[in-house]
């Protein structure tokens, strides 16, 4: 009898198993189904943003307007596409900052396609993954000046050093990246070394001067040289992804956003949006190298100077006008030029243009005029708030200041060059010779009607009120004024006189002689 009591008691639990699967089949769920229930994977938009050539303001005020559509997109992945050897360290450490400030509103990865070098280097590290294609590189921020001798050493060179070093500080304890490895990426003298954690079972980096003491926590028997004292880490992909620098080491892009799906647990919606720079915002960047900005200034003063040697106001002086405009209007969208610096400039330009048009000779106008646009323009190579003095404050300001003034000084020499040439043979090409004023003088001992085109020296003595002269050289209203066998420095009571114009001299004050056409 307890036997059976048993077995009833046992068909009655099955009975009871078998009622609740088949309910729960009639309902439509299988219990293999419940078992296997997870939520949905979600769905997120990402953006490629694409960063290559040199780093520089163009580049970072670009960055900044790309990352903005990408957010009002509703992208949530922000991919930066590295593609650079490097730049100026101000505007580096610009796009740091912003890309460690875009990490608090989206997830920031820098895919490194080709190289990220020197600050290349900087800029990715600051974003919130690196991920790099296969046989890329990373790595090598030593600063370095553009000229060979202003090399930076001793105290100088520690100085710039130790504040990129600070950067590359704030970026490992930002992402997690390796401390002392982004350091040697700086400073050649650290000597880096990889331990074991006996805890975690993980490598970490240390440098020489940090070497743990715990035996217990680290393998310090076996610790390996990573980096020696006489080398910047430059890595290629494996290497950074060995070295914990890397996340990943992928194919293509693909493959980067199939590494983030994976370990996210998320699905990117589509296709993702692609922003590359346009157009004008290469211009501007390409406008704002020191050599285009050499032929820049170099025309534009060329401009000047054939157009005061020229009749009329033609090309010369137009291309100038746009020369200056294309410099300042650069500079200003580079975020070079406050409002300061384009009114020193502007202001300057009045003050010559007094010179040159009201007050014969050059005087205090002129000195200021021409002192004011140098200030406008070395102002405009240095980046500062419109409240702060544009001066270089440290070695790395200085070296971003170089760059400029680089520039302008090719620029000049140009110049100089050109103008020399334009005043030693171009009034020898008869086809061309009629550009240059110059007045003819008959001298004494040639035929009648045989001009010889010589420039006798000036001269303001020798003249009085109510002399009658002849205009030799177009008067805008200032200009030159033959008396005889003198040439003097006049200004015109109103009008633009042309060369040959009859003229009188209706006062005299200092080296001011003011004259006034003569009616025929």
């Amino acid at each position: 009898m307890p036997y059976m009591k048993k077995l009833l008691r046992r068909i009655s639990v099955i009975c009871v198993c078998l009622l609740l699967v088949s309910i729960l089949c009639g309902q439509g769920v299988s219990i293999g189904d419940a078992n296997d229930i997870s939520p949905e994977q979600p769905s997120v938009k990402a953006a490629v943003i694409v960063c290559k050539g040199m780093i520089d303001g163009g580049l970072y005020e670009s960055i900044k307007r790309r990352t903005q559509i990408a957010r009002d997109e509703g992208a949530e992945y922000l991919i930066y596409e590295i593609q650079t050897y490097g730049g100026l360290v101000s505007s580096a450490d610009d796009i740091s900052k912003f890309f460690l400030n875009a990490g608090k509103e989206a997830h920031t990865v820098a895919y490194i396609t080709t190289e990220a070098i020197s600050a290349g280097a900087m800029i990715s590290v600051h974003c919130q993954d690196i991920i790099m294609l296969e046989n890329t590189t990373i790595g090598d921020c030593a600063p370095i000046t553009l000229m060979p001798s202003q090399k930076l050493e001793g105290v100088e060179r520690e100085k710039t050093e130790s504040f990129i070093r600070g950067i590359f500080d704030r970026a490992a304890n930002a992402n997690d990246y390796p401390r002392a490895l982004l350091r040697s990426m700086v400073t050649m003298q650290i000597e880096v070394f990889r331990i074991r954690n006996k805890t975690t079972g993980e490598d970490e980096y240390f440098e020489k001067e940090e070497l743990p003491k715990d035996p217990n926590k680290y393998d310090l028997d076996n610790k390996k040289l990573a980096v020696r004292d006489d080398q910047l880490l430059t890595l290629i992909a494996s290497d950074a992804l060995e070295y914990g620098i890397a996340r990943a080491v992928v194919k293509d892009q693909a493959g980067a956003f199939e590494f983030l799906a994976k370990r996210d647990g998320v699905t990117f919606a589509g296709e993702p949006l692609v922003l590359k720079t346009l157009w004008s915002e290469e211009m501007v960047r390409w406008v704002n190298s020191p050599g285009v900005m050499a032929v820049l200034v170099m025309l534009a003063m060329l401009g000047v100077y054939i157009e005061f040697n020229t009749p009329g106001v033609g090309l010369p002086g137009l291309a100038a006008a746009i020369c200056v405009a294309v410099i300042i209007g650069s500079k200003y969208l580079h975020g070079l030029a406050n409002w300061v610096e384009v009114a020193l400039f502007l202001v300057g330009v009045l003050l010559l243009m007094v010179e040159i048009f009201l007050l014969p000779g050059f005087g205090i106008a002129g000195f200021l005029g021409i002192t004011s646009i140098l200030c406008g323009l070395f102002g405009m190579l240095i980046k500062n708030a419109p409240d702060e003095v544009p001066w270089p404050q440290d070695p790395i300001a200085w070296n971003d200041f170089t760059w400029g003034v680089l520039g302008l000084t090719g620029g000049f020499i140009g110049f100089v060059f050109l103008a020399w040439l334009l005043a030693k043979y171009l009034p020898k090409m008869q086809f061309l010779s009629g550009m240059i004023l110059v007045p003819s003088v008959a001298k004494q001992g040639t035929e009648m009607g045989v001009n010889i085109t010589t420039l006798p020296e000036s001269k303001s003595i020798g003249v009085m009120v109510g002399e009658l002269g002849e205009v030799s050289s177009i008067l805008r209203p200032t200009g030159k004024v033959r008396f005889g066998d003198a040439i003097v420095d006049v200004v015109a009571e109103a009008d633009f006189l042309d060369t040959g114009t009859k003229v009188e001299i209706i006062e005299i004050h200092g080296n001011r002689v003011v004259v006034k056409k003569v009616e025929d």
